[in-house]
């Protein structure tokens, strides 16, 4: 397999033979040429990944070269090779555009790895355009976005439940965009044209939910000075979207229940019961299932909303989403803000897709708002970036490497998993200790020895 295509731009073959021999047994396909003209319109043909130019060629120098190079295909990575590593050497050949400049003697190791790096980065190059193209096409099913396997099954879900008047339980961790789905699933239904009505259980006290979610007669409490319609009459012939359904009290489940079983409401002090007709959607982050085992939300409430069932997929299982999401932000954000930034740059591409993201869509989403604010380039750079996510280390363990230097000791690889657990369980400490095959104080144990913290944050648990 060729790991990509070299181009050699000399006076002669023979200054850069050794280099050149190296190269091809690394798996990179090697050309060479002689004279400016013949290298652009190489260039031009369309398949070369690397420039690699001595100081001059017949016919013009190294920087001239350069400019040309990147004028004509400014995807492809030029290096230059120089006889001194004078500084106006190196500012005139990043000026010209260079991807990085080097002296002689060559380190072939150093220029491998350069290599690697300038591939890689192309390839980013090409994924960002891509997704432009991509997002300019619009994948994705009303404002959700994406299209990995994941989501394409999401999408199918919505499609097949939207054509139902069932209850819907959507799950799925913070920031996912369950709130999204519920609004897809409400627009491609017979209800559309009805209100999409919308309540978080979490955030308004148990005292008032009642009231909020099913109404109050006039005088039924201390400052009920006039009668009030519910959420659930406010939305009869559309959708109700019952947010953090995990978190409604015990006490107000008998009562929902009877709504859903009934299709009545009755308001907060009053004697007669109101029909409604309304579709329930609900959501949450918390294990439902657990919660009833627990005696902490009732079993026959949770299979009344549990008719359907959409469970929506976290960001680190559709990493192939993850910079179409981003490039869709950085363009909404530029809109929004007035600003002419166009995308990300590779390096920044790069850095968003090593994070882990645990804050899932809305974390993304707050990062590229700021880092759009931030910027002062037509793209996003790796800077603009939070220092969070720009020092992130991947929790992922190299055991099939094949440079010495990619092997971390065991210690490392031990360190890597304990976090990766600690993700994948949400911080959850004992839980984490039960797939760690750990006791509680020795997880803690390993916990202080390398420096692991879990921090809580309103994105979820946040583990360095």
């Amino acid at each position: 397999m060729i790991l990509g295509r070299v181009l050699f731009a000399s006076p002669s073959q023979q200054s850069l033979a050794e280099l050149s021999a190296a190269l091809q047994s690394k798996g990179f396909d090697v050309e060479w040429c002689g004279s400016s003209e013949g290298v652009v319109a190489r260039v031009e043909g369309g398949d070369i990944d690397v420039v690699i130019a001595a100081d001059e060629v017949v016919d013009a120098t190294g920087i001239e070269l350069c400019e040309r190079v990147v004028k004509v295909r400014p995807d492809v990575r030029v290096i230059l090779v120089g006889e001194v590593g004078h500084y106006e050497g190196v500012l005139a050949a990043l000026r010209a555009g260079a991807f990085d400049f080097f002296t002689k003697p060559v380190s072939i190791e150093a220029i491998e790895l350069l290599m690697h790096r300038a591939l890689r980065q192309r390839r980013l190059d090409h994924e960002v355009k891509r997704l432009r193209m991509a997002l300019a096409e619009a994948t994705g099913f009303e404002e959700l976005i994406g299209v990995s396997h994941p989501m394409q099954r999401l999408y199918d879900l919505l499609e097949r439940a939207a054509q139902t008047s069932a209850s819907v339980l959507v799950t799925g961790e913070s920031g996912t965009g369950k709130e999204l789905v519920a609004r897809a699933l409400h627009r491609r239904s017979k209800r559309a044209g009805g209100p999409f009505v919308a309540v978080n259980c979490s955030a308004i006290p148990e005292h008032l939910l009642e009231s909020e979610l099913f109404g109050h007669v006039k005088g039924a409490f201390t400052d009920a000075k006039a009668a009030r319609s519910g959420l659930f009459v406010k939305a009869s012939g559309g959708t109700i979207f019952l947010d953090e359904i995990g978190d409604m009290p015990l006490s107000l489940q008998p009562k929902l229940l009877r709504t859903l079983q009934e299709r009545v409401v009755r308001p907060v002090g009053g004697e007669r019961e109101l029909s409604v007709d309304v579709r329930v959607v609900a959501a949450t982050n918390h294990d439902l299932e657990r919660a009833v085992s627990d005696k902490l939300f009732r079993e026959d409430l949770y299979y009344r909303l549990n008719v359907i069932h959409l469970a929506v997929p976290p960001l680190r299982e559709r990493s192939s989403d993850i910079l179409l999401i981003a490039q869709h932000f950085v363009e909404h954000f530029a809109r929004f803000s007035d600003k002419e930034v166009v995308g990300l740059a590779p390096a920044a591409a790069d850095t968003i897709l090593a994070y882990a993201w645990p804050g899932n869509v809305r974390e993304l989403q707050n990062c590229i708002e700021r880092a759009v604010a931030m910027t002062r380039h037509r793209e996003v750079q790796r800077e603009d970036l939070p220092e969070k996510i720009r020092d992130y280390r991947r929790a992922h363990v190299l055991v099939a490497a094949d440079r010495p230097s990619e092997l971390v000791t065991m210690d490392e690889v031990e360190r890597r998993y304990i976090i990766r657990v600690l993700q994948a369980v949400r911080g959850n400490k004992r839980e984490a200790a039960r797939v760690l095959g750990f006791d509680r104080k020795t997880l803690y144990r390993k916990l202080e020895r390398y420096g692991i913290q879990v921090d809580k944050e309103e994105s979820g648990p946040v583990v360095h």
